[in-house]
């Protein structure tokens, strides 16, 4: 598998002054995009359902947690204030908080799909009024809303998380019309296979079922990627570092792909390759 580095990367210090609110922070992309935007001299605050591992990120980047669940207002309300009671403000939300359950449409329980929508779709607008007000007070405002591929194509057994991520998109654009008169621009990114934690609980429930190793399971998902390999968490990170940035400043209402060029395969020619 062919391997990049991701190490060699600076933006110096194109954040200082910026306040960013991640929702989902405590790992994964979450996690990373907030160590990224804290090294590039951002303030940080971000929140998460479990408290310990939350504080650990918090202190390592010298940021703000706030325990608490994207299903409820007050939890999102929170969070806000937390930036512009300890920053002065907020300039970025990056809604990266989402579940996910497996299941076609005749198996899926009812619970399960309204919990996935109720986070990963109601979730992302919660955030999103709560933050409007303060987000309209700053210049080069911005939302992130993390989607996924599967938002662009259906994944078997996956009938709400595709459900809610297709759904994002489209409340992505819907927000980026709404609120651009406003000078908030929003827009979407739509992470493919990702090193997280997320991803390994998802690799091994497939692993178990096809009766593979996880790594066999996980070398079958990627063998098809132009790029034959899983995205690390920063490389994503990254592009949502682009789309909050001034470099973007024109750029609204987009639902960009960072799945290693999967996006673009034609499936049928796959058993050619």
């Amino acid at each position: 598998m062919n391997s990049t580095n991701i190490d060699n990367y600076s933006s110096e210090n194109a954040f200082t002054g910026k306040v960013a609110l991640i929702t989902g922070g405590a790992t994964g992309i979450g996690a990373a995009t907030a160590r990224h935007l804290s090294r590039l001299g951002a303030r940080v605050v971000i929140t998460g359902r479990r408290a310990d591992v939350l504080n650990d990120v918090a202190n390592e980047i010298g940021g703000v947690a706030v325990t608490g669940d994207v299903s409820t207002e007050e939890a999102c309300t929170r969070a806000v204030a937390a930036a512009v009671e300890n920053y002065g403000g907020l300039d970025f939300v990056i809604a990266n908080a989402g579940i996910t359950r497996e299941g076609a449409i005749d198996v899926e329980s009812e619970d399960d799909w309204n919990q996935t929508m109720d986070i990963n779709l109601g979730g992302v607008r919660r955030v999103a009024l709560a933050a409007i007000p303060a987000l309209s007070e700053r210049p080069g405002a911005a939302i992130v809303n993390i989607a996924s591929a599967a938002g662009l194509r259906a994944t078997p057994n996956a009938c709400s998380y595709v459900t809610s991520k297709t759904a994002l998109i489209g409340l992505t654009r819907s927000m980026a019309y709404d609120l651009g008169p406003r000078g908030i621009r929003v827009n979407a990114v739509c992470p493919g296979w990702v090193a997280t934690e997320m991803l390994e609980m998802e690799m091994s429930g497939l692993a178990k079922e096809k009766n593979l190793s996880v790594d066999e399971t996980i070398d079958r998902c990627i063998r098809h990627y132009p790029l034959r390999r899983l995205a690390d968490p920063i490389e994503v990170a990254r592009v949502i570092e682009f789309l909050v940035s001034d470099k973007a400043s024109f750029i609204t209402g987009i639902a960009l792909p960072v799945d290693g060029g999967g996006d673009m395969v034609d499936v049928g020619t796959l058993e050619f390759r």
